[in-house]
C-alpha cells in the first residue's frame, strides 16, 4: 500500500477498565427464516448430501447431516457465548523520557511523549543480547536444519498384516497418547513444566516458517502411507491434540478451529492432487463422509468403520478386483486410501445440469477518471495479452463486455456481425438488456471482434467528460446476462458509483479517524451490493472487484460485492498508469487473476468426528444452511475459518475433520475435492498446550478481530486479541506454573511467537490505533486478511527483514533445487538498522529498501547506478538489472517474493526505497512495522511482555 502520513499519539491501553462485549462472530449469513431467491438454474447438490439412488432410508438430509450421530437440538451457530472472559482488567500504558527504539537520523528531532503512568520496569534488552547497531553482520538466529515434518514413517508395502480381522473396535482403542504422537512427548510435556520465560530472549524470527506441530504418525493409517494426512498448506488445525472431555477444552481456553485453503495453487516442484475415477464413489450410509486413510477395515476386509460416525459399511469388489484387467489389486495403493488430499471425478448423479463453462463478463468504467488514470486502457490492452492464457477447454469459455458511466453501453460480438456494435441505455429507469442474445460470447468463435473492441475502447471514449457512474445498474444487467449460466462478474472501477441505483456518497472523514466512530467508516453505507451479491449466488455468479482511485472509493461497501459470492477485492489507491510501477503491478495481478485456474458452482461442506459440530465459520462465501457453505467461485487465493466446539465428551483416540468441496473445475469436470486430517485426542492439558499451533491460531484471532472491528469497533477487537492472549496463558501459566515465578513471564515452547504474532496484529495497519490510515486503506487491508491462509496473514502480521549489506554467501542465487535462496530473516527492530546497511523488508504486499545515510559509494552504484547517497529517489521505484553480482542477487531476492506472492495471492508489490532522513511519511511507514520497537506511541516488545506479565500476574491474584 502507498505511505500514508504518520502522526504520534497517546497509546489505547491495552484492555480497558470495563467488561467488552464478546468478539462477534457473524459470518456471511442472512436470518434463519430469510430464504433467498432463487433465480435461473437450481444449485448443484451438495457434497453432504447422498446422490440418486442410494437407499432413501439411510440417507442424511443436508440439513440433519450434521447431527446424524449427534444426540443434541439444533443451535444457531452464531448465538454462541463469548470465548473471552468479561474481567476487567487495569489498563497499563507506557512511559518513558525519550525514544525506545533507535532510528537513525532521528537524534534530536524530539522524544516520545511521556505517559502518565510509570513505565514498566525492566530493562530494554535482552540478557546475552547485542542490542547496539552496527554488530554482528547477519542478525537473527540460524534456521534449524531438520526439524518435525508433516507426514510420518515410510509406508510399508502391502496390506497392514494387523487390517483384516485383528483390528479391535475404534470405539475401544485405547485413548494413549504416547502411541500417537511423532515421539517426544514426554520430553514437550517436561518442557510445559518449565516454560519459556520470554523475558529473557529475543524471538527467533526463524521459527516462523516452522511447520505446525504433528503429534501423529501416518503409520497409524489405515495404509500407513507419509501423505495421508492433510498437508498444513490445505488444511491446519489449531489444535493438534484436541481435549477429550469439555473440561479439559474450558480449561485450556484455546479456540478449536480449522484453517482450510482447498483450492490452493500448486507451486512448482509439488505434485497435483491425485484424480480418481472410480466406478461408485464409497461413502458412508449414515453421514455421507468418503472414504479415506483413516477408515478401518473390519470383518476379514470386507467392511469398513467410518472413522467419523462408526457406522460400518460394505466395501465395493472394485477395491480388490479391477474389472478391466480381470485381476485383483491392493486396495492399499488405491488413491482415497493413501492420500488425504484427492479429488474425484463426480458422476452423472451429482450434476443436475452440464459442467457450466468459464464465463468472464467484464464491467469496465469509462467515466473520466477511469480515462485519465489510464486504467481503462492499461485493462483493455491486458485482457488483450492475457486473451491466450484465460481456460478455454474444448472452446467452452465464454466472454462479455459492459461499459459504463453515466448510461450502460454492451456490445455485440456475435460472429454474424463483421465489427463491434455498441448499444447504448441511457433510461436507467429499469435496466434492461437491449439484445438478448449476441452480448455473451464464445472466447474462439468471436476471437477476432473481442481483439478488435479491446484495441479501439481506449480510443473511443478518450475525449470523454462524463464523470458519471451507475454501477449499480451494471451489475443489475450484468446478473442479468449470465444468471442463466453462471459465471464471474469482474467489475474495474476507478470512480465511485453517484448516479441511480447503488449510488454512493463520498463520506470520507479524517475527523472519525483514530476515534469509536471510525467504525461507520468502515461499515457498508449501503445494502445495495451485498443484497446484489446475495441475490447472485443461488445463480451461480461471483463478483470480483478492482479498485482504482486517486480520491475515496467506499471499499467497505463494494466489496460487499465479492464477500458473499467468493470473490476477491484488489486496490490501486492513487492509480496512475503513467507510472511504470503502477501499469506493471496492474498488468501483472490482473494477468494473473484471468489466467489462473479456478472452481465454479461449488459447495463446500466440513464434517467432524462425533461430538465435535461447527459453530461458526469465516471467509468470502453465502452460508446455506448450518454447515453448507456456497461457492459460486472458488478462488486460489481464498482460505476459509472454522471455529467448532464440543457436544460431548469424546470416546476415541483419533478426532477427525473432513471437507468436501463439489465443484466444476475450469476444464469443464464436476469434481469432488476431499481434504481429510486426524488429530489425535488427550486427557492431558500438557499435551494440549504443546500441539497448539500458534500460526494457525494467531490466523483465526485475527479473522475474528476483523469481524469483532466491523461489528463494534477496532477497540473492542484490539482488547479482544489481547483477553485471548490473557485467557491462553493464564490457563498455563495457573496450571504449570508456581507463585515463585511471577516475575518471569514463561510460555509453551510452542507459543513462545504467540505474543510477538498478537502484539504485530495490534500495530498492522489493519487494526493500529491512529488517526493517519485511510479508511479505504484498513477495508481494503480487512478484506485482505480476512481470506488469507495462514502462512500468508503471517506475513503481513510479520514482515520479513533481510540485510541485503552483508548477504550471506548463497543469498540471491540458485540453491540445490535451482529456487533462490532467501537471506537470514532479522528480528524487526531497528537495533539491526546499521548506519552503513542496506535492508529489505516485505510484508505480502509491498517491499521496503531502506537506504542508511552512510551506505557505501560503491554499493549504492552498483544497486542504483547512481554516484552518490544524495541521487537516490525515494517512493515507488524499480531497480536497474545492471551487471554486476550484487544487483543480481538483489535482483533475484526482489524477483523471487514477487512470483510467489503472485502465484500465491495474486499480489504483485510495489518495492519503495526509504532513505535514512528522506520523505517522512514513507520512512515512518518503514519504521511502524518494526514490530519490535516503540513506534508511533505503541509498546515496544519488551513493555509488551511485561505488561502482560503484570496482567497475568493480575489475574491471577484475583
Amino acid at each position: 500500500m502507498p505511505p500514508f502520513p504518520q502522526q504520534q499519539q497517546q497509546p489505547p491501553p491495552l484492555g480497558g477498565p470495563s467488561p467488552i462485549a464478546p468478539m462477534s462472530s457473524v459470518p456471511n449469513r442472512m436470518p434463519a427464516n430469510y430464504i433467498p431467491p432463487i433465480v435461473g438454474t437450481p444449485p448443484p447438490p451438495a457434497p453432504g448430501g447422498a446422490p440418486p439412488g442410494t437407499r432413501a432410508g439411510r440417507r442424511a438430509y443436508p440439513t440433519a447431516a450434521t447431527e446424524a450421530y449427534v444426540n443434541t437440538t439444533q443451535v444457531d451457530p452464531f448465538s454462541a457465548s463469548s470465548p473471552y472472559g468479561d474481567r476487567p482488567v487495569t489498563p497499563q500504558t507506557p512511559a518513558g523520557n525519550g525514544p525506545q527504539f533507535f532510528a537513525p537520523g532521528m537524534a534530536g528531532r524530539g522524544t516520545v511523549p511521556t505517559f502518565g503512568q510509570t513505565q514498566p520496569g525492566g530493562p530494554q534488552g535482552y540478557p546475552g543480547q547485542q542490542g547496539a547497531p552496527g554488530g554482528a553482520p547477519y542478525a537473527g538466529q540460524q534456521m534449524q536444519q531438520g526439524g518435525p515434518q508433516w507426514g510420518g514413517q515410510q509406508p510399508q508395502q502391502g496390506h497392514p498384516g494387523s487390517q483384516f480381522g485383528s483390528q479391535s473396535d475404534m470405539g475401544s482403542l485405547t485413548n494413549s497418547f504416547g502411541q500417537l504422537h511423532t515421539g517426544g512427548g514426554s520430553q514437550a510435556r517436561n518442557s510445559l513444566f518449565h516454560g519459556v520465560n520470554l523475558l529473557q530472549f529475543a524471538p527467533n524470527v526463524a521459527e516462523l516458517d516452522a511447520p505446525p506441530p504433528s503429534w501423529i504418525t501416518t503409520q497409524s493409517s489405515v495404509s500407513q502411507h507419509p501423505e495421508s494426512n492433510a498437508d498444513p498448506k490445505y488444511k491446519r488445525c489449531t489444535m493438534n491434540a484436541i481435549p477429550q472431555t469439555m473440561a479439559l477444552m474450558s480449561k485450556c481456553t484455546i479456540p478449536l478451529g480449522l484453517l482450510i485453503t482447498p483450492y490452493r495453487h500448486i507451486l512448482d516442484g509439488e505434485d497435483p492432487v491425485p484424480l480418481v475415477n472410480p466406478p461408485q464413489i464409497v461413502r458412508c450410509r449414515r453421514c455421507r463422509t468418503y472414504i479415506n486413510p483413516w477408515v478401518q477395515f473390519v470383518e476379514q476386509g470386507s467392511r469398513w468403520k467410518c472413522n467419523l460416525c462408526f457406522l460400518t459399511n460394505e466395501v465395493p469388489t472394485f477395491f480388490d478386483w479391477d474389472p478391466d484387467t480381470r485381476a485383483h489389486v491392493d486396495r492399499m495403493t488405491r488413491p482415497e486410501l493413501t492420500h488425504a488430499v484427492v479429488e474425484f471425478v463426480a458422476p452423472q448423479e451429482y450434476m443436475v445440469r452440464p459442467p457450466q463453462p468459464v464465463v468472464f463478463l467484464f464491467i469496465l468504467d469509462v467515466s473520466f477518471p477511469a480515462v485519465q488514470s489510464g486504467m481503462l486502457a492499461t485493462a483493455a490492452r491486458t485482457i488483450l495479452d492475457t486473451l491466450d492464457l484465460i481456460p478455454n477447454t474444448d472452446n467452452r469459455t465464454k466472454v462479455g463486455f459492459i461499459t459504463v458511466d453515466s448510461a450502460l453501453h454492451f456490445y455485440n460480438l456475435s460472429p454474424n456481425v463483421t465489427e463491434p456494435q455498441m448499444l447504448v441505455v441511457s433510461d436507467l429507469d429499469d435496466t434492461f438488456l437491449p439484445m438478448p442474445y449476441d452480448l455473451l460470447v464464445s472466447l474462439t468463435e468471436s476471437r477476432s471482434l473481442i481483439e478488435a473492441l479491446l484495441q479501439r475502447i481506449a480510443d473511443m471514449f478518450k475525449n470523454t467528460q462524463n464523470a458519471g457512474n451507475v454501477l449499480g445498474r451494471a451489475v443489475q444487467a450484468a446478473h442479468k446476462m449470465i444468471s442463466a449460466i453462471g459465471g464471474k462478474i469482474i467489475i474495474l472501477q476507478a470512480s465511485l458509483p453517484n448516479q441511480s441505483e447503488g449510488a454512493l456518497k463520498p463520506r470520507e472523514n479524517p475527523s472519525l479517524l483514530g476515534t469509536p466512530k471510525e467504525v461507520t467508516l468502515l461499515q457498508p453505507q449501503s445494502g445495495f451490493y451485498k443484497n446484489m451479491a446475495v441475490s447472485c449466488s443461488p445463480t451461480q455468479v461471483s463478483m470480483d472487484v478492482f479498485l482504482f482511485s486517486n480520491q475515496y472509493a467506499d471499499v467497505a461497501t463494494l466489496s460487499g460485492c465479492a464477500k458473499f459470492t467468493g470473490g476477491s477485492v484488489y486496490y490501486y489507491p492513487g492509480f496512475n498508469a503513467g507510472r511504470s510501477e503502477d501499469a506493471l503491478k496492474f498488468a501483472h495481478e490482473f494477468s494473473h487473476f484471468l489466467s489462473r485456474p479456478i472452481g465454479l458452482e461449488a459447495v463446500m461442506r466440513v464434517r467432524a468426528s462425533k461430538g465435535i459440530r461447527m459453530t461458526s465459520f469465516h471467509g468470502n462465501f453465502f452460508l446455506r444452511s448450518t454447515d453448507l457453505l456456497a461457492l459460486p467461485n472458488v478462488s486460489p487465493d481464498n482460505s476459509y475459518g472454522v471455529e467448532m466446539a464440543l457436544t460431548e465428551n469424546l470416546t476415541t483416540s483419533l478426532a477427525c475433520f473432513q471437507t468436501a468441496l463439489l465443484h466444476t473445475s475450469s476444464t469443464g469436470e464436476r469434481r469432488i475435492r476431499v481434504i481429510t486430517l486426524a488429530v489425535p485426542v488427550t486427557n492431558n492439558l500438557a499435551d494440549v498446550f504443546a500441539a497448539t499451533d500458534q500460526f494457525a491460531l494467531a490466523s483465526l484471532l485475527s479473522k475474528k478481530a476483523i469481524e469483532r472491528a466491523l461489528s463494534s469497533k477496532l477497540e473492542d477487537a484490539r482488547d479482544a486479541l489481547m483477553y485471548k492472549l490473557d485467557d491462553i496463558l493464564g490457563a498455563y501459566k495457573s496450571a504449570f506454573t508456581s507463585s515463585g515465578q511471577s516475575v518471569q513471564l514463561l510460555v509453551p515452547e510452542n507459543l513462545k511467537l504467540l505474543p510477538l504474532l498478537i502484539l504485530g496484529l495490534l500495530k498492522n495497519a489493519t487494526f493500529r490505533a491512529t488517526s493517519t490510515i485511510p479508511s479505504d486503506v484498513r477495508s481494503y487491508l480487512m478484506a485482505m486478511l480476512y481470506v488469507l491462509p495462514p502462512e500468508l496473514s503471517i506475513a503481513q502480521i510479520h514482515p520479513r527483514f533481510w540485510a541485503l549489506h552483508t548477504l550471506e554467501p548463497q543469498a540471491g542465487l540458485p540453491g540445490p533445487d535451482g529456487k533462490i535462496v532467501y537471506p537470514m530473516t532479522m528480528n524487526l527492530s531497528s537495533e539491526k538498522l546499521e548506519r552503513h546497511g542496506l535492508y529489505l523488508l516485505e510484508n505480502g504486499l509491498d517491499m521496503f529498501l531502506w537506504v542508511s545515510r552512510g551506505v557505501s559509494p560503491e554499493l549504492i552504484h552498483q544497486l542504483f547506478d547512481k554516484q552518490s547517497y544524495d541521487a537516490i529517489q525515494v517512493g515507488k521505484t524499480t531497480l536497474p538489472a545492471l551487471q554486476n553480482d550484487f544487483s543480481v542477487r538483489v535482483n533475484n531476492i526482489i524477483g523471487k517474493v514477487r512470483e510467489v506472492r503472485l502465484q500465491m495471492m495474486t499480489t504483485y508489490p510495489h518495492l519503495y526505497v526509504v532513505k535514512e532522513d528522506g520523505e517522512p511519511s514513507i520512512r515512518m511507514q518503514f519504521l511502524s512495522q518494526l514490530i519490535e520497537d516503540r513506534i508511533d506511541a505503541s509498546y515496544s516488545y519488551h513493555q509488551f511482555l511485561t505488561v502482560l506479565r503484570e496482567r497475568l500476574s493480575k489475574v491471577s491474584a484475583a
